[in-house]
């Protein structure tokens, strides 16, 4: 735009009053602030300095609108660099900028501006066609990005999923081997219990016929009987305090037999005990019969067992006809509860 050229200003008049009187701001007349000389502005005086305040005329107009293509153009790109380093993180995207007037061509001392500084259309349309381009590259940078992270989270998910799977899997695998190892034990454990189970039927079932089979080498020494007095029974009727035998109670006559294999060693009558008969085992044992009323067998006679060796009676010291046994293991002289002795050989009284 074309700078106007200052009106003439009216001259200076010095005023017709004193220095004294003359005022300036201040109220009264300084000395240093004059005297002032009158200026006359002249066409030299006044031509502006050239480069530094004419502006070219603008010619139809499109200086401005290629202004705000320019300013639609930039704002565009600069927008798709800064999304483009937003979304991938690179470097923004170069824009080519078109050749410019500077400021110093827009500014001369001629009216008419150079013809070719005035920026063309076509150079702004293809600023906003790199704009377009750019923002289509931020675009496709954005969705390579979402696509990247997308990826990612689906791979995630993948670990995850996997992971989950492999610890599931783990523990389904520690449950059945806890369960079978659960189930052996029990089986170990009920194999052992009817193992047991199985040697003690086994031990029964042995000692039934090491009983059974003593039972044919043992017997009871009379039949048809009643346990009227048992070992240890305490009581007057003994010299001893107490009772140190088993008594069979049985009708006189009644028979006695040898309980087992072995040799007579005593035979007749001893005091308290009336008739009395000794049979000594292969082990040693003493087998003593007491109160008979008969006896069948003499000393160092063989008998086998359940050979008759005398009958029931009253002799001796008692109240009754029965038959008083008594058991002493290797010949001592203090005896054992018949009774016992009887029960170990498979003989029930």
């Amino acid at each position: 735009m074309a700078s106007n050229r200052p009106g003439p200003e009216a001259p200076f008049v010095p005023s017709q009053r004193s220095p004294e009187t003359e005022t300036f701001g201040y109220g009264s007349y300084r000395t240093d602030e004059g005297p002032w000389e009158e200026w006359n502005p002249t066409a030299e005086s006044v031509r502006p300095v050239r480069g530094k305040h004419r502006v070219a005329k603008q010619r139809g107009g499109g200086f401005a609108r290629s202004s705000t293509v320019l300013g639609v153009g930039v704002i565009a790109a600069v927008s798709a660099g800064g999304m483009a380093s937003a979304n991938t993180g690179k470097a923004p995207v170069s824009i080519s900028m078109p050749d410019l007037p500077n400021v110093g061509s827009l500014i001369s001392d001629d009216e008419e501006p150079a013809e070719d500084t005035a920026p063309t259309l076509s150079s702004f349309g293809s600023v906003t066609a790199e704009a377009d381009t750019a923002t289509q590259s931020a675009t496709d940078a954005g969705e390579a990005l979402r696509s990247r992270i997308m990826a990612q989270a689906e791979s995630q998910q993948t670990q995850i999923e996997t992971k989950a799977a492999a610890d599931a899997a783990a523990a389904a695998a520690k449950a059945q081997a806890d369960a079978v190892a659960k189930a052996e034990k029990e089986a170990e454990a009920k194999a052992a219990a009817a193992k047991e189970k199985a040697e003690a039927e086994a031990r029964q079932k042995a000692e039934t016929a090491r009983l059974a089979e003593l039972a044919k080498q043992y017997t009871l020494p009379t039949s048809s009987y009643t346990i009227t007095s048992t070992f240890g029974q305490a009581g007057a009727y003994w010299s001893s305090g107490y009772h140190t035998g088993l008594d069979f109670a049985a009708p006189t006559g009644t028979l006695i037999k040898a309980v087992h294999s072995g040799t007579i060693t005593s035979a007749g009558y001893e005091g308290s005990y009336g008739y009395k008969t000794e049979l000594t085992l292969d082990d040693g044992t003493e087998i003593w019969f007491a109160h008979q009323s008969s006896i069948s067998v003499s000393v160092g006679q063989k008998v086998a067992t359940g050979d008759v060796i005398g009958r029931v009676g009253a002799t001796g010291n008692v109240t009754g006809a029965h038959l008083h046994l008594e058991v002493h293991p290797g010949g001592s002289a203090e005896g054992i509860d018949p009774a016992a002795w009887l029960r170990g050989k498979g003989l029930n009284p």
